[in-house]
């Protein structure tokens, strides 16, 4: 795993994370950015269910050629304050950003579990938004048996510090994010999580969805539940001509599981193909 610059741990706070990362020699007008010619567009990251954005800080500095986007969902990060509606509205919200702040050129989105499903959700209520979508861990399929058994047992737990960094040490997070994790998670509303979470487990595809005309790259962890991989299957069947990939030896964390891969993984796939690196489903 790459090693994080040594200032990571005292300087990144819950609230202090920036969600627009402009670009190295950005125009400084989206009309120079149209007419420039070398323009490399934007990169969409959506961040996971109970972190906020400062999760992309690796991702954002393997790209420092693109434009790089990493919003606040509602209720995370500098959001706390603020209720999770539903996955729809946190769509909307997404476009409404995203369309204020990309540059001209090409959009790329790219979410990671609740990430994952967000962008599904925004791909298929704004198709013309994005030319590319990149999502890892996405759940589509309904969630039951022992998944949801231990997210009531996460409920429980939310507001004890002993619970969060018990979930720090299952994702296998870097120990210099591990009290930003806490921090963070100790200031997410419960209410917010367990709406959240139930609309995801409630697992469906947004309706729309295969009205969606961009490249579509759908991965897993080699090592993720089996919800996730049984979500290939939904998925393959609203977007036919979307890749499907697991990664090596990965579980459902897997951008700070290992960095190397997972920017290679993004910088290919923005670029135009699928990385060699990641293997096919059985």
């Amino acid at each position: 795993m790459n090693q994080r610059p040594e200032a990571f741990a005292d300087a990144l706070v819950p609230d202090s994370y920036p969600e627009i990362h402009p670009r190295a020699g950005r125009p400084e007008t989206r009309e120079e950015s149209a007419t420039a010619g070398s323009g490399t567009g934007t990169v969409v990251f959506l961040h996971g269910g109970n972190v906020a954005n400062w999760m992309w800080e690796s991702q954002v500095r393997a790209l420092p050629d693109f434009q790089v986007l990493t919003p606040n969902l509602p209720g995370f990060g500098t959001r706390t304050d603020e209720q999770w509606d539903s996955l729809e509205a946190t769509a909307d919200d997404v476009a409404a950003f995203v369309a204020e702040h990309a540059e001209a050129g090409p959009v790329h989105l790219v979410g990671l579990s609740l990430g994952a499903v967000v962008a599904l959700q925004v791909v298929a209520r704004h198709p013309e938004l994005a030319s590319s979508l990149l999502v890892s861990g996405a759940v589509v399929s309904r969630v039951g048996g022992l998944p949801r058994a231990l997210s009531a047992l996460q409920l429980a737990g939310w507001e004890r510090e002993w619970f969060w960094r018990a979930q720090a040490r299952a994702f296998r997070l870097p120990a210099d994010s591990v009290e930003l994790y806490v921090r963070h998670g100790l200031s997410v509303q419960r209410g917010n999580a367990q709406r959240m979470l139930a609309q995801v487990y409630a697992g469906s595809l947004p309706a729309g969805l295969g009205r969606y005309g961009g490249r579509v790259l759908a991965v897993a962890g080699q090592k993720e539940p089996g919800v996730v991989a049984k979500s290939f299957a939904v998925l393959r069947g609203q977007l036919p001509a979307a890749h499907l990939r697991l990664a090596p030896g990965m579980h459902h964390v897997w951008n700070v599981e290992d960095e190397s891969l997972f920017n290679a993984m993004v910088r290919q796939w923005v670029s135009g193909s699928v990385h060699p690196g990641l293997i096919n489903p059985a």
